[in-house]
Protein backbone atom coordinates (compact mmCIF):
# COMPACT_ATOMS: atom_id res chain seq x y z
CA UNK A 1 0.00 0.00 0.00
CA UNK A 2 2.99 2.00 0.30
CA UNK A 3 3.48 3.51 -3.20
CA UNK A 4 -0.46 3.67 -3.60
CA UNK A 5 -0.28 6.49 -0.72
CA UNK A 6 2.14 8.73 -2.48
CA UNK A 7 -0.13 11.08 -3.86
CA UNK A 8 -1.71 11.57 -1.19
CA UNK A 9 0.83 12.79 0.74
CA UNK A 10 0.28 15.59 -1.84
CA UNK A 11 -2.83 16.51 -0.23
CA UNK A 12 -1.23 17.15 3.01
CA UNK A 13 -0.65 20.72 2.14
CA UNK A 14 -4.59 20.80 2.01
CA UNK A 15 -4.42 20.31 5.88
CA UNK A 16 -3.00 24.03 6.53
CA UNK A 17 -2.16 24.64 9.76
CA UNK A 18 -5.18 23.57 11.39
CA UNK A 19 -5.83 19.98 10.84
CA UNK A 20 -9.41 19.00 11.56
CA UNK A 21 -10.93 15.72 11.17
CA UNK A 22 -13.47 17.19 8.68
CA UNK A 23 -10.22 18.51 6.71
CA UNK A 24 -9.22 14.78 6.68
CA UNK A 25 -12.96 13.01 6.04
CA UNK A 26 -13.01 15.46 2.94
CA UNK A 27 -9.14 14.66 1.25
CA UNK A 28 -10.34 10.75 1.99
CA UNK A 29 -14.21 11.10 0.39
CA UNK A 30 -12.61 13.12 -2.56
CA UNK A 31 -9.89 10.67 -2.99
CA UNK A 32 -12.82 7.12 -2.96
CA UNK A 33 -14.76 9.75 -5.42
CA UNK A 34 -11.72 9.58 -7.76
CA UNK A 35 -11.62 5.63 -7.51
CA UNK A 36 -8.06 5.88 -5.58
CA UNK A 37 -9.20 3.39 -2.80
CA UNK A 38 -11.30 0.88 -3.97
CA UNK A 39 -14.19 -0.90 -2.56
CA UNK A 40 -12.91 -3.58 -0.04
CA UNK A 41 -9.82 -1.40 0.33
CA UNK A 42 -8.50 -1.85 4.05
CA UNK A 43 -7.49 1.58 4.97
CA UNK A 44 -4.12 1.32 7.38
CA UNK A 45 -4.03 3.71 10.00
CA UNK A 46 -0.20 4.50 10.13
CA UNK A 47 -0.04 4.83 6.18
CA UNK A 48 -2.67 7.64 5.65
CA UNK A 49 -1.80 9.10 9.13
CA UNK A 50 1.86 9.42 7.91
CA UNK A 51 0.91 10.38 4.62
CA UNK A 52 -1.26 13.19 5.63
CA UNK A 53 0.95 14.42 8.79
CA UNK A 54 -2.25 13.87 11.49
CA UNK A 55 -2.66 12.06 14.62
CA UNK A 56 -4.27 8.69 14.79
CA UNK A 57 -7.51 10.20 16.71
CA UNK A 58 -7.66 12.87 14.31
CA UNK A 59 -7.99 9.83 11.27
CA UNK A 60 -9.65 7.64 13.63
CA UNK A 61 -12.77 10.75 13.71
CA UNK A 62 -11.99 11.35 10.18
CA UNK A 63 -12.98 7.29 9.49
CA UNK A 64 -15.78 7.83 11.52
CA UNK A 65 -17.53 10.32 10.03
CA UNK A 66 -16.73 8.42 7.11
CA UNK A 67 -18.26 5.48 8.17
CA UNK A 68 -21.99 7.59 9.31
CA UNK A 69 -21.84 8.31 5.40
CA UNK A 70 -21.98 4.69 4.19
CA UNK A 71 -18.34 5.15 2.57
CA UNK A 72 -16.16 3.27 5.34
CA UNK A 73 -17.14 0.25 7.71
CA UNK A 74 -15.55 -0.84 10.53
CA UNK A 75 -14.52 -4.44 11.05
CA UNK A 76 -13.98 -6.02 13.98
CA UNK A 77 -10.42 -7.13 14.95
CA UNK A 78 -10.17 -6.46 11.33
CA UNK A 79 -10.16 -2.95 11.10
CA UNK A 80 -11.63 0.13 8.65
CA UNK A 81 -12.59 -1.02 4.54
CA UNK A 82 -13.82 0.67 2.23
CA UNK A 83 -17.86 -0.22 1.91
CA UNK A 84 -18.72 -2.96 -1.13
CA UNK A 85 -22.46 -2.08 -1.86
CA UNK A 86 -24.86 -4.15 -2.71
CA UNK A 87 -27.72 -3.53 -5.48
CA UNK A 88 -30.17 -2.18 -2.93
CA UNK A 89 -27.34 0.15 -2.48
CA UNK A 90 -26.97 0.85 -5.81
CA UNK A 91 -31.01 1.79 -6.45
CA UNK A 92 -30.93 4.22 -3.19
CA UNK A 93 -27.93 6.19 -4.73
CA UNK A 94 -29.92 6.29 -7.93
CA UNK A 95 -33.21 7.71 -6.32
CA UNK A 96 -31.80 10.02 -4.11
CA UNK A 97 -29.70 11.13 -7.28
CA UNK A 98 -33.12 11.33 -9.37
CA UNK A 99 -34.40 13.44 -6.70
CA UNK A 100 -32.14 16.40 -5.79
CA UNK A 101 -30.53 16.73 -9.84
CA UNK A 102 -33.93 16.63 -11.63
CA UNK A 103 -35.32 19.24 -9.22
CA UNK A 104 -31.80 21.47 -8.84
CA UNK A 105 -32.40 21.88 -13.07
CA UNK A 106 -36.19 22.00 -13.03
CA UNK A 107 -35.73 24.67 -9.70
CA UNK A 108 -33.14 27.00 -12.45
CA UNK A 109 -35.59 30.23 -13.16
CA UNK A 110 -35.02 31.58 -15.90
CA UNK A 111 -32.08 31.51 -18.79
CA UNK A 112 -28.90 32.45 -19.07
CA UNK A 113 -27.44 29.79 -16.82
CA UNK A 114 -24.16 29.40 -15.85
CA UNK A 115 -22.89 26.64 -17.38
CA UNK A 116 -19.20 27.00 -17.33
CA UNK A 117 -18.51 24.31 -14.48
CA UNK A 118 -20.73 21.83 -16.53
CA UNK A 119 -19.32 22.69 -19.67
CA UNK A 120 -15.74 22.15 -18.36
CA UNK A 121 -17.08 18.82 -16.75
CA UNK A 122 -17.92 17.99 -20.53
CA UNK A 123 -14.76 18.70 -22.08
CA UNK A 124 -12.74 16.66 -19.35
CA UNK A 125 -14.66 13.94 -20.76
CA UNK A 126 -13.74 14.48 -24.39
CA UNK A 127 -10.10 14.62 -23.56
CA UNK A 128 -10.54 11.10 -21.53
CA UNK A 129 -12.26 9.38 -24.19
CA UNK A 130 -9.75 10.82 -26.83
CA UNK A 131 -7.28 9.49 -24.42
CA UNK A 132 -8.74 6.06 -24.18
CA UNK A 133 -8.45 6.53 -20.44
CA UNK A 134 -11.97 5.24 -18.95
CA UNK A 135 -11.35 5.67 -15.48
CA UNK A 136 -11.10 9.42 -16.16
CA UNK A 137 -14.26 9.56 -18.40
CA UNK A 138 -16.10 8.10 -14.79
CA UNK A 139 -14.84 10.96 -13.13
CA UNK A 140 -15.20 13.44 -15.20
CA UNK A 141 -19.14 11.72 -15.68
CA UNK A 142 -19.38 12.17 -11.87
CA UNK A 143 -18.27 15.76 -12.16
CA UNK A 144 -20.64 16.79 -14.88
CA UNK A 145 -23.39 15.93 -12.60
CA UNK A 146 -21.73 17.62 -9.49
CA UNK A 147 -21.27 20.71 -11.98
CA UNK A 148 -24.97 20.08 -12.64
CA UNK A 149 -26.38 20.27 -8.57
CA UNK A 150 -23.68 23.19 -8.00
CA UNK A 151 -26.35 25.29 -10.50
CA UNK A 152 -28.55 25.44 -7.38
CA UNK A 153 -26.27 27.19 -5.13
CA UNK A 154 -26.87 25.53 -2.03
CA UNK A 155 -23.61 24.69 0.18
CA UNK A 156 -26.36 22.03 1.90
CA UNK A 157 -27.12 19.95 -1.19
CA UNK A 158 -23.45 19.81 -2.48
CA UNK A 159 -22.41 18.44 0.29
CA UNK A 160 -25.18 16.19 0.33
CA UNK A 161 -24.66 14.81 -3.10
CA UNK A 162 -20.90 15.13 -2.56
CA UNK A 163 -21.28 11.61 -0.51
CA UNK A 164 -23.82 10.17 -2.97
CA UNK A 165 -21.13 10.55 -5.73
CA UNK A 166 -18.50 9.21 -3.67
CA UNK A 167 -21.12 6.47 -3.28
CA UNK A 168 -21.41 6.36 -6.96
CA UNK A 169 -17.91 6.06 -7.29
CA UNK A 170 -17.53 2.78 -5.62
CA UNK A 171 -20.42 0.93 -7.64
CA UNK A 172 -18.18 1.86 -10.99
CA UNK A 173 -15.69 -0.11 -9.55
CA UNK A 174 -17.58 -3.10 -9.90
CA UNK A 175 -17.83 -2.68 -13.35
CA UNK A 176 -15.48 -4.60 -15.55
CA UNK A 177 -16.00 -2.66 -18.67
CA UNK A 178 -16.01 0.98 -17.96
CA UNK A 179 -15.66 2.01 -21.45
CA UNK A 180 -19.00 0.52 -22.45
CA UNK A 181 -20.85 2.02 -19.35
CA UNK A 182 -19.38 5.86 -19.30
CA UNK A 183 -18.46 6.87 -22.83
CA UNK A 184 -22.05 6.70 -24.58
CA UNK A 185 -23.03 9.21 -21.70
CA UNK A 186 -20.62 11.67 -23.01
CA UNK A 187 -22.79 12.71 -26.06
CA UNK A 188 -25.48 12.64 -23.95
CA UNK A 189 -23.55 15.29 -21.09
CA UNK A 190 -23.09 17.33 -24.45
CA UNK A 191 -26.69 17.40 -24.71
CA UNK A 192 -27.44 18.18 -21.79
CA UNK A 193 -25.24 20.57 -21.91
CA UNK A 194 -27.02 21.79 -25.36
CA UNK A 195 -30.27 21.88 -23.92
CA UNK A 196 -29.65 23.94 -20.93
CA UNK A 197 -27.82 26.53 -23.31
CA UNK A 198 -31.12 27.00 -25.12
CA UNK A 199 -32.51 27.92 -21.53
CA UNK A 200 -35.52 24.67 -21.41
CA UNK A 201 -34.96 23.62 -18.19
CA UNK A 202 -37.91 21.33 -18.64
CA UNK A 203 -36.89 19.37 -21.67
CA UNK A 204 -33.49 19.30 -19.49
CA UNK A 205 -34.94 17.94 -16.28
CA UNK A 206 -36.93 15.49 -18.52
CA UNK A 207 -33.93 14.90 -20.52
CA UNK A 208 -31.58 13.82 -17.19
CA UNK A 209 -34.77 11.32 -15.63
CA UNK A 210 -34.86 9.20 -18.38
CA UNK A 211 -30.38 9.34 -18.66
CA UNK A 212 -30.22 8.56 -14.94
CA UNK A 213 -33.18 5.36 -15.39
CA UNK A 214 -30.80 4.40 -17.55
CA UNK A 215 -27.35 4.52 -16.74
CA UNK A 216 -29.24 2.87 -13.39
CA UNK A 217 -30.06 -0.01 -15.32
CA UNK A 218 -26.91 -0.63 -16.94
CA UNK A 219 -25.10 -0.59 -13.21
CA UNK A 220 -27.50 -2.92 -12.16
CA UNK A 221 -27.40 -5.16 -14.59
CA UNK A 222 -23.61 -5.06 -14.34
CA UNK A 223 -23.48 -5.64 -10.47
CA UNK A 224 -26.47 -8.61 -10.54
CA UNK A 225 -23.42 -10.58 -13.01
CA UNK A 226 -20.21 -9.43 -10.99
CA UNK A 227 -21.81 -9.69 -7.50
CA UNK A 228 -24.36 -12.68 -7.68
CA UNK A 229 -27.54 -10.48 -6.62
CA UNK A 230 -30.86 -12.27 -7.35
CA UNK A 231 -32.25 -10.76 -10.35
Amino acid sequence: MGDQLTPLADDRALLGRTSTAERVSDILRSRIAEGFFPPGTRLSEDGIGGALGVSRNTLREAFRLLTHERLLVHELNRGVFVRVLTVEDVEDIYRTRRLVECAVVRGLGEPPYALDGVAAAVAEGARAAREADWKTLGTANIHFHRELVALAGSERTDELMRSVFAELRLAFHVVDDPQRLHEPYLTRNQHLLDILRGGDRYAAEQELAVYLDDSLDKVVEVYRRRVGAPA
